[in-house]
This record gives structure tokens, C-alpha cells and sequence, in this order.
């Protein structure tokens, strides 16, 4: 007996890991030698190629495609219809699956619908990447990118919050009262 739910829409190739508590919708792939945490809930039309990671708790909205080398930490984001890519320079005519490149996204990261993820980067621990953009470099922890080409505008809170910072250069979340400060370029609690 199952321990998840699959529409019976949807495809599921073998081998594959799926976790407790998982929901997989409306016409959604899930391909050989992926691994799919406790308490995912996979969209409708969402296609997990092999041998992706997707740790525990990822919310994946309708019509991601989410490309062999990418993974996924533990409640990451992907907004509808958000886009990985794997390749750099593909071409129709060449096969460079041997040069997939790997993008990694960290704990808790929210990446908005519509914006493209350029391959061999990582988003930092609770990021938030802004609907529609297109990050093409390295994204620190907490941060806010949006645009095209991504660019961070601020920071934000680990419940998401954009951040004002006062004079002494400390920001409080409005949700928690959790201090943030900023340092060397970083942001820490």
C-alpha cells in the first residue's frame, strides 16, 4: 500500500523514492531515480526528471518542469510555471546530457511564478526570487532578486517579509519580531 497519493492521471516511472504524505496531481511525471521527500505536493502538469532531489515539504506548483541536476532542499517554493534549465548552450543536434550542470536551491527558498532558473547556481537559505525573473548568478541567503536579468532589490525574513532596515542597520519581521543585521554583504539573525 502506498504511504502517498497519486492522481490517477499521473505517471510514476520506477525506480523512484517517494516520502510519506507526498501528493502527486493531474497529469504529473515523476521519471526513473527521483527522490521525492515526505510531504511534497506536486502540482498538476509538473514533470520531476531523473535522478532530481526534492527534500521534505516542497511545494511544486502547476507546469514546472524540473530538469535532471536540480535539488531541492527542504519547504522550498516553485511558483507556477517557473522554469529550470540544465544546460547552458543546448542545441537540438547535440547530446550534452553528460554536461547537465547542477543548480541547487536551499531550505525554505521561494521562487515566483513565471521566473527562470539559468543552470549551475544556488539560491540561498530562504531567498525569495520575484515572479517573472530571470536569475542567471549565485543568490545569497534571505535574499530578494527580481528582474531581468535577476538582481537583489533587499533581504527578506525566513516568513518572507521584505525587511526595513533602521539606522544602526538591524530589520525586525513584522510577523516575528526576529531581529536580522546585515554583515560583510551577509544577512544573519
Amino acid at each position: 500500500m502506498n504511504e502517498f497519493f497519486c492522481h490517477e492521471t499521473a505517471i510514476i516511472d520506477g525506480p523512484c523514492k517517494i516520502g510519506k504524505g507526498v501528493k502527486i496531481w493531474h497529469f504529473s511525471h515523476i521519471m526513473a531515480n527521483s527522490e521525492i521527500g515526505e510531504e511534497c505536493n506536486i502540482g498538476q502538469n509538473v514533470v520531476v526528471s531523473p535522478n532530481v532531489i526534492l527534500g521534505r515539504n516542497v511545494k511544486v506548483q502547476n507546469n514546472v518542469s524540473i530538469y535532471t541536476g536540480v535539488i531541492c532542499e527542504d519547504d522550498v517554493f516553485l511558483g507556477p510555471s517557473m522554469v529550470f534549465t540544465n544546460v547552458i548552450n543546448p542545441r537540438s543536434f547535440i547530446n550534452r546530457k553528460e554536461e547537465f550542470k547542477k543548480t541547487l536551491v536551499r531550505q525554505g527558498a521561494s521562487i515566483g511564478a513565471n521566473a527562470t532558473i539559468i543552470c549551475g547556481i544556488e539560491i540561498g537559505k530562504f531567498a525569495m526570487i520575484g515572479a517573472g525573473a530571470v536569475v542567471t548568478k549565485e543568490v545569497k541567503d534571505y535574499a530578494l532578486v527580481v528582474g531581468n536579468p535577476g538582481r537583489q532589490v533587499g533581504w527578506v525574513s525566513e516568513n518572507g517579509h521584505k525587511l526595513v532596515f533602521d539606522e544602526n542597520n538591524v530589520a525586525k519581521c513584522p510577523e516575528t519580531d526576529v531581529l536580522y543585521h546585515v554583515i560583510n554583504g551577509n544577512l544573519v539573525k
